[in-house]
C-alpha cells in the first residue's frame, strides 16, 4: 500500500467535518453580520471571532475520532453501523442548525435542533468508548462546546423572543 492510500482515510475523515463547516459558515455570513449582531446576547457569549477556530479545532478532533472507530471496526459494516451512524446522524443534525437558526431565525427550533445533537453526540461518544477509548475522548470538547452555545441560544432566544424576525 503506497503512502498516500494508507493516509488518505485518515486524512478524509479529518478534514471533512471542518470542510463542511466552513460552507456553512460562508453561507450564513451575511445573516451573522446583519440579524445575528443586532440581537442581545448574555455578557459571558464568546466573540464572534472564537467561533470559526473553535468549531474548527472540534470539528477536526471529532473528525479524526470517527477515523479511529471506523479503522478499528474494520471500515463500514455492521459492527460500525451504530457508533459511525450516531456519529454522522448529530454532524447531520448540528449541519440542519446554521439554516434553522441563521436563515429562518428561528431561535427555539434552533435550541430543539441543539439539544437533539447533543444527545446523539453523547450517544456516539459513549458507543465510540466501547470500540476506542482516545476516539470517545477527543468527542469531550465538543460535548463540552455544546453545553455552552445551548445556554447560549438559549439566551439569546429568551432575551429576543419578542423581536421581530424579519429577514
Amino acid at each position: 500500500m503506497d503512502v498516500v492510500s494508507a493516509w488518505a482515510p485518515a486524512v478524509g475523515f479529518t478534514l471533512l467535518p471542518p470542510a463542511g463547516r466552513f460552507l456553512g459558515s460562508a453561507l450564513t455570513r451575511k445573516q451573522l453580520t446583519v440579524w445575528y449582531e443586532s440581537l442581545q446576547k448574555p455578557s459571558w457569549c464568546p466573540p464572534d471571532w472564537a467561533f470559526a477556530p473553535v468549531w474548527g479545532a472540534i470539528y477536526t478532533s471529532m473528525g479524526y475520532g470517527s477515523y479511529l472507530v471506523w479503522k478499528e471496526l474494520g471500515g463500514f459494516n455492521k459492527k460500525s453501523v451504530i457508533p459511525l451512524g450516531l456519529y454522522a446522524g448529530q454532524l447531520a443534525l448540528n449541519c440542519s442548525w446554521t439554516p434553522i437558526f441563521f436563515r429562518a431565525r428561528k431561535m427555539g427550533w434552533g435550541l430543539v435542533i441543539l439539544l437533539l445533537v447533543t444527545a446523539t453526540a453523547t450517544a456516539a461518544t459513549v458507543s465510540w468508548y466501547k470500540v476506542n477509548k482516545t476516539a470517545a475522548y477527543l468527542m469531550i470538547p465538543y460535548l463540552a462546546w455544546l453545553t455552552l452555545v445551548s445556554a447560549l441560544n438559549y439566551c439569546v432566544w429568551k432575551h429576543n423572543r419578542d423581536k421581530k424576525q424579519s429577514k
